[in-house]
């Protein structure tokens, strides 16, 4: 794995939360990290490292995202976050995811924490590294289908050859189009 603890290595195929909220949970850093490494650990999660814009003596920098990278079952994990205003809400919000995808395991359906990773996993290599979201214009990560077709028919009116775009782009817009679709199906 090759990814640093700071500054921030946000995964290119995963679109960032324009407006973050203020959270709930009312936890400490120290706490959150501690649940993170832990639920990691339960998940068979190995060699974490969570890349962060956090820096000691800045408390509340102004990219408060995460993500916890590591490996399972040898194949490379990245779960980001960045919902919140504060570092370590960001934290313990994929801590509670992994200990929501251990519920998963124990409740007899750990083949579909296999399937939400290779789903994440293949977006960014079908689309040349480039988030499909984003060359559709979405900001919500999981649109309906509706909503894929209608940014769809928008984008086209320019993307086309025959209306001034490339094939090139026409290529990528469709591409786009079919991996956001692929996932809607699933």
């Amino acid at each position: 794995m090759n990814v640093t603890a700071y500054p921030l290595q946000w995964p290119k195929a995963w679109p960032k939360t324009e407006i973050k909220q203020d959270s709930r949970f009312r936890q400490t850093l120290s706490a959150a990290l501690n649940k993170l490494k832990d639920e990691c650990k339960r998940l068979g999660g190995k060699e974490l490292v969570l890349s962060s814009n956090y820096v000691l003596g800045t408390e509340h920098p102004k990219e408060s995202g995460v993500v916890a990278y590591f490996n399972l079952d040898q194949k490379p994990i990245a779960i980001p976050c960045d919902r919140w205003r504060a570092v370590e809400d960001n934290v313990y919000a994929i801590a509670m995811t992994i200990e929501a995808m251990r519920g998963m395991e124990r409740w007899g359906a750990k083949h579909m924490i296999t399937a939400m990773f290779s789903g994440f996993k293949s977006l960014p290599e079908k689309s040349g590294g480039k988030n499909p979201h984003a060359i559709l214009g979405l900001s919500m990560l999981n649109p309906t289908a509706e909503q894929i077709t209608a940014a769809y028919k928008q984008k086209a009116k320019t993307a086309h050859p025959d209306a001034g775009g490339s094939a090139e782009a026409w290529a990528e817009l469709r591409d786009a189009h079919d991996l956001l679709m692929q996932n809607v199906r699933k």
